[in-house]
């Protein structure tokens, strides 16, 4: 019986010492966690890394440790880790299995993060919506459209389909037809559209504009008008061209024409 109760106060004893020996691991490895992740951060942020990247990459790495220690810790205690890593890895292949969708969403959040091929403030064409950028997440994008409707987009859409970016070059080019009757005289037409060109100080000069007879449709000479401007300009420079060239036209008597059908009538005797 005294052997029993001695053996039971080692096996206390021992536990005891292998708890408090667990505290210790998981509170002084909990601290050096936080530490690397503080350290992590400032490294990233000197080197002028996005914020949102910089917050996302800290935080996978802090918790990656947090599971180290707190596995170092149980198996201090006397549990067998080796099992519990094998339940949790199956568990995490069922949830990963059962969120597969959210994890390419997830997975294609953080390519766009990293890439980033849209940033908030962009104008951007992209699984069939064009707006503005106005919120890039783990898991979605979130655009402003030109009526001021919100889209959400899940990311794996936007990096399996193509992405138009409107806003990372400086100038854009504006592409206009205009058609004039096949009476008006070409030249006269030409000279009128590079003197509105001239007198609009936001198109600019080189590029230099292009202005082409670019079809003889059915109904008129269609010319092709096709100034650069400065992205933010674009349809601003787009709506007055388009209504300064007609009041030109008007006061110059060229005709702008639309497609007419004659209609033959036939009296049957």
């Amino acid at each position: 019986m005294e052997n029993i109760m001695v053996n039971a106060q080692e096996i206390f004893a021992q536990f005891g010492i292998n708890f408090i020996a667990a505290i210790l691991i998981f509170v002084i490895g909990r601290w050096i966690a936080k530490f690397i992740r503080k350290v992590l951060e400032k490294i990233m942020t000197r080197k002028e890394v996005d914020a949102t990247v910089v917050n996302f990459i800290c935080n996978i790495v802090y918790v990656i440790l947090l599971i180290f220690v707190i596995l170092g810790a149980i198996h201090k205690v006397g549990v067998q880790t080796a099992s519990l890593i094998a339940v949790l890895g199956a568990a995490g292949l069922a949830v990963g299995l059962a969120l597969q969708g959210s994890l390419s969403n997830f997975a294609a959040g953080i390519l766009l993060i990293i890439f980033r091929p849209v940033k908030v403030d962009d104008f951007v064409e992209a699984a069939g919506v064009t707006g503005v950028v106005e919120k890039v997440d783990i898991f979605t994008t979130q655009l402003k459209t030109p009526d001021n409707k919100t889209v959400i987009i899940p990311n794996a859409q936007l990096t399996s389909n193509n992405i138009t970016n409107y806003t990372t070059k400086g100038t854009r080019r504006v592409d206009l037809v205009i058609g004039v009757s096949y009476s008006d005289n070409i030249d006269k037409v030409r000279s009128l559209i590079e003197d509105e060109l001239k007198k609009d100080g936001r198109i600019l000069t080189d590029p230099a504009p292009t202005i082409v007879v670019l079809e003889l449709a059915d109904s008129s000479v269609n010319f092709g008008v096709r100034p650069w401007t400065k992205t933010d300009d674009y349809w601003d420079v787009y709506f007055d061209l388009t209504e300064n060239l007609k009041k030109r036209f008007d006061t110059e008597g060229v005709s702008i024409p639309f497609p007419q059908h004659d209609v033959h009538v036939f009296q049957e005797g």
